[in-house]
């Protein structure tokens, strides 16, 4: 056994006139007073096992069986003020006595419980042994044999002389010894140089609704990196917003727990609240703002428009995406707001194209129709919760004819505390029936009964004469038929001249512009700048604008105009003409917005996530038909008769 381990041997342990050194420091520590009747037993003991062993007489061998001493225990350091102390402490455990001592009561589960270490009267840190919760009241729980201030120990390390001749000011408080904890903490690591530059920056700016990535959705990315290494499932949201997202593993760990917007719900507040009910504004309201900030940190919603003129075409585009989905857009919107004029025949064609267009993220969340004018609203499906009960209007603007050809369609409903609501109309044709398209406005505003059941966010500004009043924000779109006021030539000469997207020249003779600054027709409406050519009147499946005899001018007759309560609520982000779909004698016309959006009160009949199921399971099923259908025809065409492409 090594001499760390064994312990020191007797000779060195004895002094110059023969006397043993733990025997003399005993007997000097028992005559000042400071030992305790434990360190009178723990010193006999110690003594008994220094004794020599006992030699062999007569045939009698002695019962004495040496044994080796147990390793020491781990140091312990102890800080006190600017003087570091260190108090070495080792224990020595016997499993024999343990085993055999009748007073020990400790369990197996208590052994593993931390020392708490304290000092004696005399100077001595003592090491009590943990007890069981049944001794946890007694005032006296049993004492370990084994003692910090042992002669023997004191005689290895640091003795207690040494440490009393000190001054008072090194020596550790002995509340120090019991507070502090034993664990060794290691000193903060310094950078040697400059720390290099970040490549991405994790403060991005925040994200609205449309362009977040599902948190679930990381979370199961986390847990798929873990049981498949690098093989992630880019399935799960848009790869391309991943590859640009700088995250650290320790966020995107902790991003359900501290970010997700599944707020843990108590049972008391299920008992006692109802969203269908009150007048609350302050926290825990569905509706009010601690809610909209977790959907829409900025407050504002991405609204998507699309009018259309579809000529009564049986025959649908083969492909609705340029549509509803361009290619030079970077992030897909929360609403999708589709008004047709003259629409195909069987309208229920065309709502099923439009959901298995946008796909599953969006649900319809209502579809009012008048005739031939379709208006279909669409909703991400994580914000149908926050819409109230839709309600919708028609109004014909010319009794004659039984067809409803002209008129107009109105959807309202109020999404937190915003109220919306979309229009789409047909006015009066003809080049010079200015008049006739003022009246068909004003029969619409004063005809259109919106809201019926909905409550209005701010009636002290609405009128009861003006439909467009009684709402925060409007959006008016559709073919108003209005034309610019010059011949089929002179407009033909100012199409030729345009440079870039300047269309300054073409939009001063425009009907609609002139009316709008008049004050005569849509008051308080405005409308983003033109920036691409008339969407009327085109030869189908060209882009040449009409060649039959009557040679209708071209003209700006589809339009998306937009009114708000509040002074640049209302954003635009994009303004164009949609020129791939050539089906009908009109090019669509899009228009894409952020709207500002307030917290509301709890008080509005919600919708209760209604949606048209039936048609979205339609729409879903015919997308994953197609997908099979165009992965089919990848298949056959990397086949040939001759070779065969591997």
């Amino acid at each position: 056994i090594p001499p760390t381990t064994a312990g020191l041997r007797h000779d060195e342990r004895m002094t110059e006139n023969g006397e043993d050194k733990d025997l003399h420091q005993f007997s000097e520590a028992q005559e000042k007073g400071d030992l305790s009747v434990t360190d009178v037993i723990t010193h006999k003991e110690h003594s008994d096992a220094l004794r020599p062993p006992a030699t062999k007489t007569d045939g009698e061998i002695s019962s004495y069986q040496p044994r080796p001493p147990s390793l020491p225990r781990r140091l312990k350091h102890i800080k006190s003020g600017s003087v570091e102390e260190r108090v070495r402490t080792r224990r020595l455990r016997n499993s024999q006595e343990s085993l055999s001592d009748p007073a020990e009561t400790g369990s197996s589960t208590d052994s593993l419980k931390e020392d708490q270490s304290h000092q004696a009267p005399g100077g001595f840190v003592v090491i009590g042994a943990a007890t069981s919760r049944n001794d946890q009241d007694s005032t006296v729980g049993p004492i370990s044999p084994v003692m910090t201030g042992s002669p023997v120990f004191r005689d290895r390390g640091s003795s207690l002389s040494e440490y009393e001749r000190r001054p008072q000011s090194q020596q550790s408080d002995s509340a120090d010894h019991r507070v502090r904890s034993s664990k060794v903490r290691l000193s903060p690591v310094q950078p040697t140089g400059p720390l290099p530059a970040l490549e991405k920056t994790f403060a991005s700016a925040t994200l609205r609704a449309a362009n977040r990535i599902d948190r679930d959705c990381l979370d199961y990315m986390v847990l798929a990196k873990e049981k498949l290494g690098d093989r992630l499932h880019r399935n799960l949201s848009d790869s391309r917003l991943l590859e640009n997202m700088g995250s650290d593993s320790a966020s995107v760990n902790s991003m359900r727990s501290t970010y997700s917007v599944l707020s843990p719900i108590r049972p008391q507040d299920v008992r006692n609240r109802s969203f269908l009910e009150g007048s609350v504004l302050g926290s825990g309201a569905l509706l009010g703002a601690e809610e909209l900030d977790r959907y829409f940190p900025d407050r504002r919603v991405g609204i998507y428009i699309a009018t259309w003129n579809m000529q009564g075409e049986k025959g649908l585009p083969a492909n609705l995406d340029d549509l509803l989905l361009p290619t030079d857009s970077e992030f897909a919107q929360d609403f999708y707001i589709i008004g047709v004029q003259e629409g195909c025949p069987d309208r229920r064609e065309w709502e099923i194209r439009l959901q298995e267009t946008l796909g599953p993220y969006y649900v319809m969340l209502y579809a009012a129709s008048h005739g031939v004018l379709y208006l279909t609203v669409f909703v991400r499906r994580d914000l149908i919760w926050f819409c109230s009960e839709v309600e919708h209007s028609t109004v014909t603007t010319r009794i004659i004819s039984q067809i409803k050809t002209k008129g107009a369609v109105g959807i309202g409903f109020t999404f937190f505390g915003t109220s919306f609501l979309f229009i789409t109309s047909h006015f009066t044709s003809g080049d010079a029936k200015v008049y006739e398209r003022i009246l068909d406005y004003n029969k619409i505003v004063e005809a259109l009964a919106l809201p019926k059941g909905l409550p209005d966010t701010n009636p002290y500004r609405s009128t009861p004469s003006d439909v467009t009043t009684r709402f925060d924000q409007v959006f008016w779109f559709g073919d108003f038929n209005f034309r610019l006021s010059k011949n089929r030539v002179d407009v033909e000469n100012m199409i030729n001249r345009t440079v870039g997207d300047d269309m300054g020249p073409l939009l001063e003779c425009d009907q609609l512009s002139k009316e709008i600054k008049d004050g005569s027709i849509f008051k308080g409406f405005q409308e983003a700048p033109i920036h691409f050519l008339p969407t009327y009147k085109f030869d189908i499946g060209c882009d040449i604008y009409d060649t039959t005899s009557k040679q209708r001018t071209p003209s700006y007759t589809d339009r998306i105009l937009f009114r708000s309560r509040q002074a640049e609520d209302i954003q635009v982000i994009k303004y164009t003409s949609c020129s791939s779909i050539k089906t009908s004698d009109h090019r669509p016309v899009i228009g894409v917005f952020q709207v500002k959006l307030r917290p509301g009160r709890d008080n509005i009949p919600l919708g209760a996530g209604q949606f048209d199921r039936s048609l979205y399971l339609e729409g879903i099923k015919r997308r994953i038909t197609r997908e099979l259908k165009r992965r089919e025809a990848m298949k056959n065409q990397s086949s040939s008769t001759i070779c065969t492409i591997s």
